[in-house]
């Protein structure tokens, strides 16, 4: 209450901030709103109507501009604010660089494909055009640049603490008004604190892939199914110190959770595996959401748990499948901290032990799930169940510990073979590798085994990959990208294709930051019972570097490329082999 002949109060506004300058269409408007207590004390804790102090409260009004400026966005950048107009292309660009290089790519395109060159009808479509953005670029430049401060006709929208930007937002300015206020009476008791955003933009979408056929089906009907992998940038690991060259607003989770969903509900994949899935994340959204969608998931989380917002969290591996099509039938959970334990002992003395625990302890995990097919044809089966193996795991990062690496995934993979020794199942294994090709445990995934004379096999302080020899394993495994270089089909989708994968097919990246460029995901299978039929096609190195800088951007919401084959059930399989475990 406010005692206005003493001039105290019992409660005070004294912050108000959002977490972004930049509305965007679906990102949801989290205000950080400190308040003093009578006491003296300062909370961030939400005092409303429900939990009053003193008989106070913080009411919470949000306001749209009645004037709406008139935006043209930027065709390569979305999230960008055009600068210039290509009359030719009727293309918006933000700065000279983003003109240059659509420019270079229209006309290399149009040179491909055979077209020819604007007509008059289009160029003068195209001057109209010019009239329109010409205008709207005045209409701006009159808007005074202290604009956030001028008198708006303003239209409230939201009385909640939270705002989710709507489409009919776009460009108009927002503000959040902050006031404490008696909590019967609702009368204000205090000079209401006002923050007033940027002029909001539209959604950027995430990008737009394909699958590009690599073989023909061996049957009329095929049976299919698609198998995706993405490691989604766990908030955790996203920073500006790591992303500099992205936009604050872009790295925020609020903006990447939307556009990450958007674009793994665009490839509609009938099993997805993510890494770095943040817990509370998994839990509070990926979980629900995609359940929306069809999905069931299973999730297993890391163990050395940070942290992190007033909640202790972590990141680990999950697998979502459509109930539609699959059903679980089990799943195990690795852990290589457990592994190594059990490891260490058979090392020498105490010292040797300690410190092997500590080059070997690095919280990686794995999931593995057998699946049951939901929606394949007994008859083919003689009433048998198709099953199938799923593998998603994340393997150490750090490059001076290759030993570390190899060891996570020989370990892995002797998991995988007891399993296909109980039964001849199918298998898929993906994740996010942190090996590139011709590394040690690229070569053991592929190939079985690890050439004795690899140069990381010298660096293994402790034995762990001793003998050599014990690096390998009969699963027949192919990496499902590598097939874009084998001579199945010829089409144009094809061709640019082989010109982003390496001599042996594996993409040329799926990770391109700043700091990196090259392949750490992979898909592989089991050439034996599966037979790859389309892949998603990669994106160029220069679509990202020359629009972005590289990954995370506005666009592209982890640092990351989703990798998607669609598989064709094998018709080598025995029927009367499945099944035999998990009856």
């Amino acid at each position: 209450m406010v005692d206005r002949d003493a001039g105290t109060m019992s409660l005070t506004v004294t912050r108000a901030t959002l977490n972004t300058d930049t509305p965007i269409v679906g990102v949801e408007l989290a205000p950080y709103i400190v308040t003093r207590k009578s006491d003296g004390t300062s909370t961030t804790e939400d005092i409303g109507r429900e939990n009053p102090h003193e008989g106070s409260c913080v009411r919470y009004r949000w306001f749209r501009s009645g004037k709406k400026t008139r935006m043209s966005v930027c065709s390569v950048h979305p999230a960008e604010q055009a600068t210039l107009l290509n009359v030719a292309t009727r293309t918006y660009h933000c700065d000279s660089e983003c003109f240059k290089f659509a420019w270079r790519e229209w006309n290399r395109n149009r040179i491909a494909n055979g077209e020819p060159f604007p007509t008059k009808a289009e160029r003068a479509q195209s001057k109209d055009d010019l009239e329109g953005w010409k205008a709207a670029k005045a209409e701006r430049a009159e808007e005074k640049p202290d604009e956030k401060k001028r008198v708006e006709p303003w239209i409230e929208v939201c009385q909640q603490r939270n705002y989710t930007v709507s489409a009919d937002d776009v460009g108009h300015v927002l503000k959040l008004e902050v006031v404490p206020v008696d909590a019967k009476t609702g009368n204000e008791q205090a000079q209401p604190q006002n923050v007033i955003t940027g002029r909001v933009i539209p959604a950027p979408e995430p990008p737009r892939r394909n699958l590009v056929k690599i073989a023909h089906n061996s049957t009329p009907e095929p049976r299919t199914f698609t198998t995706a992998t993405y490691n989604v940038l766990a908030d955790l690991y996203c920073n500006s110190d790591m992303y500099g060259y992205v936009p604050d607003w872009a790295l925020a989770w609020a903006y990447r959770r939307q556009n990450i969903l958007k674009e793994i509900v665009n490839y509609n994949a009938d099993i997805l595996c993510l890494q770095e899935v943040q817990s509370d994340h998994y839990e509070e959204f990926f979980q629900g959401e995609m359940a929306k969608h069809g999905y069931a998931s299973v999730y297993k989380k890391k163990t050395a748990q940070v942290f992190s917002e007033g909640k202790f969290v972590i990141d680990g591996c999950a697998i979502f499948f459509k109930k539609d099509k699959f059903a679980l039938i089990k799943k195990y959970e690795v852990e290589f901290n457990k592994a190594a334990l059990s490891l260490v002992e058979s090392l020498g003395g105490a010292t040797q032990k300690k410190d092997a625990l500590n080059r070997l302890m690095k919280d990686n995990i794995a999931l593995i799930v057998v699946l049951e097919a939901l929606d394949v044809d007994q008859q083919l089966l003689n009433g048998k169940r198709q099953l199938l193996c799923v593998a998603n795991t994340h393997i150490h990062a750090n490059t001076e510990h290759n030993d570390v690496k190899l060891w996570q995934v020989h370990t892995l993979l002797k998991g995988l073979e007891k399993i296909a020794t109980s039964a001849e199942i199918p298998m898929v294994v993906c994740g996010d590798f942190n090996s590139v090709p011709g590394s040690a445990a690229h070569s053991l995934l592929s190939t079985g085994r690890v050439p004795s004379d690899h140069p990381e096999l010298g660096i293994d302080p402790f034995g762990i990959l001793q003998p050599s020899t014990k690096l390998s394993h009969p699963l027949p495994l192919v990496s499902a990208y590598t097939n874009l270089h084998k001579p199945c089909l010829d089409s144009d989708a094809l061709e640019r294709q082989r010109d982003r994968v390496d001599v042996i097919g594996e993409p040329l990246f799926t990770n391109c930051t700043k700091d990196f460029n090259g392949a750490l995901d992979y898909v592989f299978y089991t050439e034996d019972t599966l037979a790859p039929v389309s892949v998603l096609e990669l994106p160029g190195e220069r679509e990202v570097r020359a629009k972005y800088g590289g990954l995370p951007n506005t666009q592209w919401s982890s640092d990351h490329v989703c990798l998607m084959t669609e598989f064709q059930w094998g018709a080598r399989m025995d029927p009367s082999m499945q099944g035999q475990r998990y009856m």
